[in-house]
């Protein structure tokens, strides 16, 4: 196995104790009010979440990042966090982005060895940087040598399985259908990889206002399984 691979799988395994899993994006905002009920609003939900909302917020910051890395451009990844947080308006994702990415760091950063990695970690420390999951993430892929094609698809694909998990647990769905549902988005992550590649930067943050509020609603959902 080359490297390079084994550290795309290392990095985008669903099980990495980073707690993914306890973060629905707000699909259980979706699942109580009833807008997400079966197989094909659940593929609905997580194809509209992946190209209507991934793609211009943190599909882009991967990719931008990914570059930033490449260049060994430090402040333009403080900058990106920056960004980053400026487009993430509802509190939990906000919260949530934070939380996975320190804990990415953590794991990661260690291994890797490297000048600017340990710089950025630092910034993290201090407070000078945040630390988001989507930038953390861009710059450990670059520094693995992780091809940018592939941490994309990688990136996207975990994003995918994520959804679907949640889906099977709040709707419910069965095993069997969440696993065609992931496989029926296969030609989605493609071509959302292969746009995201040189994202538009002036697109950053576009995305549906519903999926926004709809996190906003998680905060005061009466009862709830997941943290946003």
């Amino acid at each position: 196995m080359k490297n390079s691979l084994f550290h795309l799988l290392h990095l985008t395994d669903p099980t990495l104790p980073i707690g993914g899993y306890s973060h629905s994006a707000g699909l259980e905002t979706y699942v109580q009010q009833g807008r997400v009920k079966d197989a094909d609003s659940a593929r609905d939900f997580i194809s509209e979440m992946l190209s209507r909302n991934i793609r211009f917020t943190d599909a882009a910051f991967v990719a931008l990042a990914y570059d930033a890395a490449r260049q060994d451009d430090l402040k333009t990844l403080v900058e990106l966090d920056q960004e980053c947080t400026a487009v993430k308006l509802p509190m939990e994702m906000r919260q949530a982005s934070l939380k996975l990415g320190m804990r990415l760091l953590k794991i990661f950063q260690p291994m890797l060895q490297n000048e600017m990695g340990d710089q950025y970690r630092k910034l993290v420390q201090e407070k000078k940087a945040e630390g988001h999951y989507c930038i953390v993430f861009g710059m450990i892929a670059s520094l693995l040598n992780i091809s940018k094609e592939d941490a994309l698809h990688g990136f996207l694909y975990n994003a995918a399985v994520g959804f679907v998990t949640n889906s099977v647990k709040l709707i419910p769905l069965s095993q069997l259908t969440g696993q065609e549902i992931l496989f029926s988005l296969q030609p989605l992550i493609e071509e959302l990889a292969a746009k995201a590649m040189e994202p538009d930067k002036d697109l950053i943050g576009l995305c549906c206002t519903g999926f926004d509020i709809r996190c906003m609603q998680h905060e005061q959902l009466y009862s709830r399984l997941y943290m946003s």
